[in-house]
């Protein structure tokens, strides 16, 4: 799935605050669009591995939502949204596709590395691919409460998030297309360490 899907499922967690403690409903939604995005920024680091743990920000978070449930603060409340919102994308990941440059030719399988089984978890398809018509449907489906929800500079996290998902999907097979030659024009040095999936192309 895109990152913004991820980011405004991570918020989307938080709703449940405006009932409970809407003093920390802010809080919440900002730690959970942080958590959302975090497991991301390993995009050109060994992705879907380095900084995604499917398993472990899952126990994580089971331990600091009942903390932030008995002892609610500014600091619990963001630790607790802030896990799950990284352990719903790690989740969320497995449903999507592989690891490749253009995933809807389904040629690889490689979804979401589980440190603690040591293997990678296979993609199960439901949403097709990143920047898919129904992953767009997906985000503005978690959008829209979201908008209905909140106000100010949160309405405004909320609206750019759903902006850039209509933008991206619109251009995802164009990105995939022009990545290779892209790359091509890149310095020798830096072509490294980019990702394997960018280089499918090369001669």
């Amino acid at each position: 799935m895109m990152l913004p899907t991820h980011a405004l499922a991570g918020m989307a967690l938080a709703l449940p605050l405006l009932v409970v403690a809407p003093e920390l409903a802010a809080v919440g939604f900002l730690a959970g669009f942080l958590g959302g995005v975090l497991p991301d920024l390993d995009l050109y680091a060994g992705h879907r591995r380095t900084l995604h743990y499917p398993v472990y920000y899952t126990v994580f978070s089971g331990i600091a939502l009942p903390i932030a449930a008995l002892w609610p603060s500014a600091t619990t409340v963001a630790i607790a949204f802030l896990l799950l919102g990284a352990a719903l994308h790690c989740v969320a990941d497995v449903f999507g596709a592989g690891l490749e440059l253009r995933p809807w030719e389904a040629t690889a399988d490689h979804a979401v590395y589980d440190h603690y089984h040591g293997r990678w978890i296979p993609a199960r398809r439901v949403v097709r691919y990143d920047g898919s018509p129904e992953d767009l449907l997906l985000s503005a489906s978690l959008a829209g409460p979201l908008l209905w929800a909140v106000d100010g500079w949160l309405q405004v996290v909320v609206s750019v998030t759903l902006g850039v998902a209509v933008v991206y999907v619109a251009l995802r097979r164009r990105l995939a297309a022009a990545a290779p030659a892209v790359v091509r024009w890149l310095p020798a040095g830096v072509r490294p360490y980019l990702p394997e999936r960018y280089h499918d192309d090369d001669p």
